[in-house]
């Protein structure tokens, strides 16, 4: 679990972060990509389900906001989504957040080549009409 000080461990730890459990364990229940971490998990069920929804509680955010994306291509934002938030293996990459929602975050995490690669296969068509997904959104107009 998140504490002010060092952790003890990089791993079998939770993020201190918006839908994060404070310890990471069980969570038989987890739906679709998220089931991976259900022997051990910092999500729950219910936040395993809102990650494969187009238009989530979690971020207020919607993986159609510039047209339909894929599907090839949103089941790997949904694989993101997932290790984000039921991994408790994140520890090395975690980082300290500054921001109303999450004292929390993580940075750097190393991608396969593999996964990169088809990673791009599957979105190289796919359009987003912001250059930063983590700031500077303005839903004002839905």
């Amino acid at each position: 679990a998140a504490t002010t000080g060092p952790r003890d461990s990089k791993l079998n730890v939770c993020m201190d972060a918006k839908h994060h459990k404070k310890e990471p364990g069980p969570e038989g229940q987890l739906y679709g990509q998220c089931i991976l971490w259900k022997e051990n998990a910092c999500c729950t069920a219910n936040t395993s389900m809102e990650a494969h929804q187009d238009q989530s509680y979690l971020y207020n955010f919607n993986w159609d906001h510039c047209g339909a994306m894929p599907e090839k291509c949103k089941r790997h934002f949904i694989q993101d989504t997932c290790l984000y938030e039921c991994s408790p293996n994140l520890g090395p990459w975690i980082d300290q957040a500054d921001t109303s929602w999450r004292k929390e975050r993580i940075r750097h995490v190393p991608l396969c080549r593999e996964d990169c690669h088809q990673w791009w296969e599957d979105c190289q068509d796919a359009v987003t009409c912001k250059v930063n997904w983590h700031k500077g959104w303005n839903w004002t107009t839905g």
